[in-house]
């Protein structure tokens, strides 16, 4: 037995079988459909149920609070229909959706960044032109592989698309990246999806925190932002384990030679004792740094008029998401992509598959 989705303004319906997700079928069906996780804690697929009957699987309180749920909204990563349904997209302008491309990409070259962290870079070869949102992601498959969700730390109007990939011991996808992916490979890549990506009409103070592969929406974000010639301030704490860890650094301090208001701020969790010797960083959780700089952020003490991008490592992005608000960032002004692992991701296929 199926459901019929209805999805406010949009003309077609989707179909969904019983058991499964309002998000499991909007991928299927193969539209556009605001989604990150997967498993209830980024909140990216927040809709607001207009009419019918769904259950609703445990999601994670920074995806969506008490108070939105009184509201009318839910998880489509986490509602199964129990009834006909209409939806309304939380923010629908504020979703970016671009065209979805499904195309034919050829590996253009693979470099290691990091003992740990490599960059894929793509040309495409059939089915686009691909747009996107500084910020966004697309779901790339390597040959023989399951697709993984990887963001763009490349340009819009690029010649080519730049993923920076986390090297997993049993990520299957990754390892295939760092173990056997060769210059001329092709792969296919569909996007793009994801909404914490840049506004570009919100031309105030940013503050942008990374951790890990995180950097890769982060620095397609600040790279834009730049080329706008984007005249208030903007902060960026990469956060790592160790001095091996960093990548990228003589870019962002370029960056920030040519802009003066641009602050680049690496912060060290875990540091050899030779480093931490050296002195010659910030060391401890980054968002205990933002919360030391509050001063400098902001001379009135409040980041009120702030908008903040976040991407990385999932309790570093929910420990920025419980923060910030303290420290005076409107709710609606913190956009978050956590990256989820495939153990994460498979952990959250299994919840789904007990309800």
């Amino acid at each position: 037995m199926n459901f019929t989705v209805s999805i406010k303004d949009r003309d077609e319906p989707i179909s969904v079988e019983m058991g499964r997700t309002i998000l499991d079928a909007a991928m299927l069906a193969g539209g556009p459909f605001p989604h990150s996780c997967r498993s209830g804690n980024c909140g990216t697929c927040k809709c607001r149920l207009l009419s019918g009957e769904v259950e609703m699987s445990p999601f994670s309180e920074f995806a969506l609070s008490a108070d939105e749920e009184k509201r009318g909204f839910i998880l489509a990563c986490r509602a199964v229909p129990w009834s006909d349904c209409e939806i309304e997209l939380a923010d629908e302008d504020d979703q970016m959706v671009h065209p979805m491309r499904d195309m034919a990409c050829e590996v253009k070259a693979i470099t290691p960044l990091t003992h740990d962290i490599m960059s894929l870079r793509l040309s495409i070869l059939s089915g686009g032109p691909f747009t996107f949102t500084p910020g966004q992601f697309a779901d790339v498959a390597l040959p023989d592989q399951p697709a993984r969700s990887w963001s763009m730390a490349s340009q819009p109007d690029d010649d080519f698309l730049e993923f920076y990939v986390r090297i997993l011991s049993d990520g299957r996808a990754s390892r295939y990246l760092a173990d056997h992916l060769q210059p001329g490979d092709q792969v296919r890549v569909k996007g793009p999806s994801g909404t914490a990506a840049l506004r570009e009409e919100r031309r105030g103070p940013i503050l942008a925190i990374a951790g890990g592969s995180g950097l890769s929406p982060i620095k397609s974000i600040i790279d834009r932002a730049a080329k706008l010639g984007w005249a208030e301030p903007v902060h960026f704490y990469f956060g790592v384990r160790d001095e091996r860890d960093l990548y990228l650094v003589d870019h962002f301090e370029g960056l920030c030679a040519a802009h003066p208001h641009f602050h680049f701020t690496p912060v060290l969790s875990a540091p050899s004792d030779a480093v931490l010797k050296a002195a010659q960083r910030r060391f401890g959780l980054v968002t205990d740094i933002v919360k030391e700089d509050l001063p400098h952020l902001s001379p009135s003490g409040t980041l009120e008029g702030f908008t903040a991008y976040l991407a990385g490592p999932p309790p570093m992005v929910e420990a920025a998401e419980r923060l910030l608000p303290d420290l005076g960032i409107a709710p609606n002004a913190i956009h978050a992509d956590a990256f989820y692992s495939e153990a994460d991701l498979k952990k959250a296929d299994l919840e789904k598959e007990t309800i």
